[in-house]
């Protein structure tokens, strides 16, 4: 990620994608020209978005015919806060589950728990999604929602 526009630098923007553990809402589109929309666990390394799935999800067929994705990684409580993009993604087998185990590590803070364990099982093949970001935007919403954001802390329902 070289340029950013809106709020914050790309240090920050950076700084922001390393730091939260909430996922990347990803736009593609399908083979029918239709649009997609779906949630995936990311890690932020050198530039791009790096997520895990299963290799016969539906959205590898549709990445592997049209790379071109949108994104979006906000914060779900006030104040409102993100980065949002476009790039390009490409699919790859995870090796050893190499980005798999380090995003279980990362949600779900370990490997041992059931979910972790079925994720992780020698059954299921993962593949890599590497977006790589040619644009970004920024929004810090924390000035102008300070009234919001003291009224609901401590409250995390949705």
């Amino acid at each position: 990620m070289d340029e950013v526009t809106g709020d914050w630098t790309v240090e920050r923007a950076e700084e922001f994608l390393r730091e939260q553990a909430i996922p990347v809402r990803l736009a593609c589109h399908t083979r029918g020209g239709g649009l997609w929309m779906l949630s995936l666990w990311y890690r932020y390394r050198e530039g791009r978005l790096e997520c895990a799935t299963g290799a016969n999800a539906k959205v590898v067929d549709y990445l592997e015919n049209d790379p071109a994705v949108a994104f979006e990684i906000s914060t779900n409580h006030p104040p409102y806060r993100g980065v949002r993009g476009a790039g390009t993604a490409t699919v790859a087998p995870d090796e050893d589950k190499a980005v798999l185990r380090s995003l279980v590590e990362r949600y779900l803070g370990g490997t041992d728990s059931p979910l972790a364990e079925s994720l992780l099982s020698p059954d299921r093949e993962e593949v890599r999604i590497a977006v790589d970001i040619e644009r970004a935007y920024t929004w810090d919403f924390t000035e102008r929602m300070d009234d919001a954001s003291n009224a609901s802390d401590g409250d995390e329902s949705e």
